[in-house]
């Protein structure tokens, strides 16, 4: 049995899925969501995906690897997908902290100046995940605390800001761009996770 726990895309997965299953070869996909110093400690997750049978066979085995083992289903892809969406959520929010510190620093505003607010502003992102997946679910966006024709002026002014600092606001004016998409098709007083709609081609 071989298990791939190498990054990749979802496609990518299936592919190999199905060229082993040509061969005769028992393949089981995975991710590894933790730093790769956790490997073999209990703060290691992997996740796994592709047959269950062989996934039940070999669990004693994958439990070596340490830490939590999770099991997504027969889509070998699915592992993947899980890992793309994750690490699309990291590395964006990675490039929002760097890019408000060089904002902030441009303001004259340090690095130690700026870190307290920043950790208690991003502590909000964990409720808004759990909230807005909820949302993207029920294909409900009650725009009770934040509508997305009040995240257009806010991301007007710092826009202005990053460009009078000859900062690189490509990444804004890609947000920029999203909301007012929104807008313009009567999503205004929506919250926040229909922009996700709007980003996907059933967004209207």
């Amino acid at each position: 049995m071989v298990v791939n726990l190498t990054s990749g895309t979802p496609a990518q997965a299936r592919a190999r899925a199905a060229w082993a299953a040509e061969r005769g070869i028992d393949l089981l996909a995975g991710a590894i969501m933790s730093p790769s110093p956790s490997i073999g400690t209990p703060a290691a997750l992997v996740l796994y995906s592709g047959s269950q049978s062989l996934y039940e066979k070999w669990a004693d085995t994958l439990a070596t690897l340490g830490g939590t083992a999770r099991y997504l289903g027969e889509d070998p892809g699915r592992a993947a997908a899980f890992d793309i969406a994750l690490l699309d959520m990291f590395w964006q929010s990675v490039s929002g902290i760097v890019h408000g510190l060089a904002l902030a620093r441009a303001e004259g505003i340090t690095g130690a100046e700026l870190a307290p607010y920043g950790q208690a502003m991003t502590s909000l992102l964990p409720g808004m995940v759990a909230g807005f997946a909820a949302q993207l679910d029920k294909g409900e966006f009650p725009g009770t605390t934040s509508t997305i024709a009040s995240a257009e002026a806010s991301l007007d002014h710092i826009t202005e800001t990053t460009e009078g600092h000859g900062i690189d606001a490509r990444a804004l004016h890609v947000g920029l761009d999203l909301v007012r998409r929104a807008i313009d098709a009567g999503h205004g007083a929506d919250g926040l996770a229909r922009l996700a709609d709007v980003l996907s081609s059933t967004g209207s």
